[in-house]
């Protein structure tokens, strides 16, 4: 197997192992946040029973100095535990069958792109001439959109290797972000909608790259430096559109948003959305510099990815209680009968 087969074979599941990898820390973060719930609870119903022991001991014997002690311990069962207080004080909300739902179904989407892609054909031998002889590929080219042609030929290995770097660190982006008190006591809710975010971009990707042939930038390159086994194999024809812009922006994108509405009045937020802007931008300008994708396969994943980072948490905040929306129809004071939505706000 040639090193460029053993590239190409990483590329497609690097995405998949790390959703799992993602997958495998939701559980074991859940495990221990119900841990520390139950734990949480004995600990209540063991300082209950010594406070109500310490107050038939204070009736008894009038000591105020113990009741002091036991108002100061203040053990309540009645009390919030430490997973209800994080529970109340997150903007999201998770509800494990809509979410297991979606993310069930984001994953096996993926799989069945990735299937897709696996099975897709090598270019046809058919259309391979035009890609071989230097006025027919000037043809091809010129055919191109002006947004595109210019990357046409390019095949940069070096850009190539490199744009994994960027892309690597991107999954690594959310994680960063545990060290915010605010989003650690909401670990396991937070990895698990990042993983959702995820999984829907995968999906997304993978089928329409398994569905849609189109030429790899580094197929117009006839100068022998790519050689036509590369140029016309089935990988080659997966130009449209950039899985890893796509998956950068919304792990990036992701952190950006999440960490904003954890604290929205945190300062340097700008400095955040700009780094979530930035490293997605590189890998971009990188894969087209390896010609694996054309600007316009670029732009659409830069889109997609960060509208799914963003879109993805926006839709699990919390409702606003005091402010309904509700469609809504009756008559008018002069007799029209009318159809429309209300809105309602409760002070």
């Amino acid at each position: 197997m040639k090193f460029a087969d053993i590239c190409n074979l990483l590329s497609l599941s690097s995405m998949r192992k790390t959703i799992l990898l993602f997958a495998l820390l939701v559980c074991v973060n859940l495990f221990a946040q119900q841990n520390n719930f139950n734990s949480t609870n004995s600990f209540n119903q063991i300082a209950s029973l010594n406070d109500q022991e310490t107050n038939l001991e204070n009736l008894n014997t009038g000591d105020q100095n113990s009741q002091n002690v036991s108002s100061a311990l203040n053990f309540n069962p009645n009390d919030k535990t430490v997973f209800e207080t994080q529970k109340s004080n997150s903007p999201y909300e998770w509800k494990w069958v809509r979410d297991g739902i979606w993310t069930g179904v984001g994953l096996g989407a993926s799989a069945y792109g990735l299937m897709l892609i696996k099975n897709k054909d090598d270019l046809p031998l058919a259309e391979r001439e035009k890609f071989l002889n230097n006025e027919s590929l000037q043809k091809e080219i010129d055919n191109l959109n002006f947004l595109d042609q210019w990357v046409a030929g390019k095949h940069n290995k070096s850009a190539n290797a490199i744009s994994d770097i960027p892309f690597a660190l991107s999954f690594a982006a959310p994680f960063a972000f545990l060290f915010d008190d605010e989003i650690n006591d909401h670990t396991g809710q937070y990895i698990g909608i990042y993983i959702e975010s995820l999984a829907t971009t995968a999906a997304l990707y993978t089928i329409t790259a398994g569905l849609v042939d189109r030429s790899r930038p580094y197929v117009y390159d006839n100068s022998g430096d790519t050689s036509n086994d590369r140029r016309f194999k089935n990988n080659g024809q997966r130009s449209f559109y950039s899985g890893h812009v796509a998956a950068t922006a919304t792990a990036t994108f992701f952190a950006a948003k999440a960490y904003s509405d954890f604290n929205p009045d945190a300062n340097g937020k700008v400095w955040v959305w700009t780094g979530a802007a930035v490293l997605p931008a590189s890998v971009g300008i990188l894969r087209m510099e390896a010609g694996q994708h054309f600007l316009t396969d670029v732009l659409l994943g830069y889109v997609l990815g960060a509208g799914t980072g963003i879109l993805v948490p926006e839709l699990h905040k919390k409702k606003m209680e005091n402010i309904d929306i509700y469609p809504s129809s009756g008559t008018s004071f002069n007799g029209d009968s009318y159809n429309g939505m209300a809105f309602r706000y409760t002070f």
